[in-house]
């Protein structure tokens, strides 16, 4: 089989840095995007690739998928709704796309011998349960929408393995972050948002005390791990992450530190649908080769610069 692969959500924050290597280790990438949060030019170089085709869908549109996806070998399965508070404000549309979506996704993938699909999941599933760190074998507990859809996806993919011998893999990517990552989005992630703020001399606005813990992940690391995972023997559910959890409030200043203002970040109410703590047990992903390269620091300044470079473009 030819080294042809979908990237679904391939014009997003990760799936365009997916698409990014994948070409650059010699496969043959369809993007497939609805647009609808994926923006074109994070794949605009690419698609300067003769390598690279683009085609606008939705993964909702099952007849359109069975199209795409005849002769291709992997699919990475990353289109979503990826957002707790936007689930929390409208629960159906993350169900339609999320849930929905990636069983039009896995039957397309059947249908037509994919050799694997590697199905972007989330540390969400695992919700506010006190053990630390997380592991791949503990009773999930979702908090949000978003969660139970991502979680969702995972038991579809687990019964299309064993019921339809379609091989797959679930990665559980924890706080992905890193350049092109949204920060204008009333939903964006903590990171961009931070930056953002800091960068225009505003202090950041933190959820809660502060005192909440996070384990994150450099996008690079997340595309490593996806690519292992197609290429390796893998099979089942995967934990992606740095593996060490820091404060959000020491996440604040080490982000105003590395931008050099000198302001002090807000507090405001909690948010429903947060869970307290989060830590990765990665010892299982390590198996099939994954082993995260960039620190918090390191990865933090790749995304600042990346971020203060699009703001002088812009000016």
């Amino acid at each position: 089989m030819a080294k042809k692969v979908v990237v679904t959500g391939g014009a997003g924050f990760i799936g365009s840095h997916l698409a990014g290597e994948l070409l650059r280790q010699g496969y043959s990438v369809v993007i497939y995007d609805d647009l609808s949060t994926g923006k074109m030019e994070n794949v605009d170089l690419l698609l300067k690739n003769k390598k690279t085709k683009f085609i606008q869908g939705t993964v909702a549109d099952l007849p359109q998928l069975q199209e795409v996806f005849r002769g291709i070998k992997y699919v990475f399965h990353l289109a979503a709704i990826s957002s707790v508070p936007r689930s929390i404000a409208d629960p159906l549309s993350p169900h339609n796309v999320n849930a929905t979506g990636t069983l039009n996704v896995l039957v397309a993938a059947r249908d037509n011998g994919v050799k694997k699909v590697i199905y972007a999941s989330s540390s969400s599933v695992y919700g506010d349960t006190p053990t630390l760190p997380k592991r791949e074998d503990m009773p999930p507990n979702p908090l949000s929408p978003y969660a139970v859809s991502k979680l969702t996806g995972e038991y579809y993919c687990q019964v299309f393995r064993e019921v339809y011998k379609l091989p797959t893999v679930s990665l559980r990517y924890f706080n992905v972050y890193g350049p092109r990552q949204d920060s204008d989005s009333q939903y964006a992630a903590a990171i961009p948002r931070f930056i953002k703020r800091s960068y225009e001399g505003e202090p950041p606005i933190v959820f809660g005390d502060g005192e909440q813990t996070r384990d994150f992940t450099f996008v690079k690391d997340a595309v490593a791990a996806s690519i292992l995972a197609a290429e390796s023997d893998a099979s089942g559910i995967f934990n992606i992450a740095h593996g060490e959890s820091v404060t959000i409030n020491q996440l604040t200043e080490l982000i105003i530190k590395l931008i050099g203002n000198d302001i002090k970040p807000v507090h405001w109410e909690p948010r429903a649908g947060d869970v307290r703590h989060s830590l990765a047990d990665i010892s299982k992903a390590r198996a099939f080769g994954y082993e995260p390269r960039y620190r918090l620091e390191a990865g933090l300044a790749k995304t600042i610069g990346w971020f203060s470079e699009k703001q002088i473009n812009i000016k």
